[in-house]
């Protein structure tokens, strides 16, 4: 009997200990297996990404971070590089205006007046009568070379001879004035000048009134000089073809026309012979004028590219011809 006694009390006091353990067990189960309520509720407010890594059962598990619902952006632990939570989005005001998409100017055209800053009297309104188009017409090309006399106005004189080509000359003032005998030889050999002003001023329309005057009356003066007497020049060109309606009226008052252009392979940047070459091809119409350079700089690749320009023309039955005047 007091065997039996001291068994029902162990057994009584193991049963108590169980009941004491038992809450205390299922809280650190909850701890490692169940999700509590917070985490439950950030769990069904960011949906995971759809990309998945097979585990190591085979079966999936989610790879890539979770994707924060609307507005949890800027609170997410998870936001990267490009979501900087202290940055609020911006959205543009709805009374704000749009900028209009730019686009590629035509070199002859000067840039809107409300983007530039004001020059002369007139302003920068667009000059009406920019010259753009041979002479004769038909099948004819004007070639027109800016920024000498240079080193390379002597090869390019030379490749014209070859061909039987007459070209239109757009000299700086000071540098004709360093180079009387490159122009003199130009006249010389049926060729014709034009006034592109004393040092190729950029941009021309925000000068003065007076220094726009100077730019291109004084250029005329040296040039003129240079040739020996007057030099019988028709036309003037802006820099960078920056014509407006008052150095329009400039040229005009000293005699000269304003000369554009129709074809532009920008080989004054040098891109590459073949650049050259494929941009005057394919942009060449009948009656156009094409802009190249004799100075400025070097050269060598304009040389080279009227080495293949020359021979094609004559073989697209085109014939050289001097601008509009």
């Amino acid at each position: 009997m007091v065997k039996s006694r001291i068994s029902v009390r162990r057994r009584y006091l193991l049963l108590g200990a169980s009941a004491l353990l038992a809450p205390a067990l299922l809280v650190a189960c909850g701890a490692h297996g169940t999700p509590t309520a917070a985490g439950d509720a950030a769990q069904h407010s960011a949906s995971p990404s759809t990309s998945t890594t097979p585990s190591a059962s085979g079966t999936s598990s989610v790879a890539a971070r979770p994707t924060p619902g609307p507005g949890a952006a800027e609170s997410s632990p998870f936001a990267t590089p490009s979501q900087d939570p202290t940055t609020p989005t911006r959205t543009p005001s709805p009374s704000a205006p749009r900028t209009a998409p730019s686009t590629t100017a035509d070199p002859g055209t000067p840039a809107p007046a409300a983007s530039q800053p004001s020059g002369g009297q007139q302003g920068h309104a667009p000059a009406g009568n920019v010259l753009r188009h041979t002479a004769s017409g038909g099948r004819t090309v004007a070639l027109t070379f800016d920024d000498g006399p240079g080193p390379a106005t002597g090869q390019v004189l030379d490749l014209l001879a070859k061909y039987d080509a007459k070209a239109t000359f757009c000299e700086i003032g000071d540098n004709a004035k360093t180079r009387p005998a490159a122009v003199q030889r130009i006249l010389a050999e049926g060729h014709r000048l034009c006034d592109h002003t004393v040092d190729h001023p950029q941009p021309m329309h925000t000068q003065s009134h007076q220094q726009q005057v100077a730019e291109i009356g004084d250029a005329k003066a040296m040039i003129d000089a240079a040739a020996g007497g007057d030099a019988g020049m028709t036309w003037w060109r802006a820099p960078g073809g920056d014509f407006t309606a008052e150095n329009e009226k400039i040229g005009a008052d000293l005699g000269m026309k304003s000369l554009g252009w129709t074809v532009d392979p920008r080989d004054w940047s040098r891109p590459g012979v073949q650049a050259i070459v494929s941009n005057v091809q394919q942009n060449l119409r009948p009656g156009g004028v094409v802009l190249m350079h004799d100075g400025g700089g070097d050269r060598s690749q304009t040389v080279a590219a009227l080495k293949q320009l020359l021979p094609w023309l004559v073989a697209q039955g085109y014939t050289f011809d001097f601008p509009q005047s």
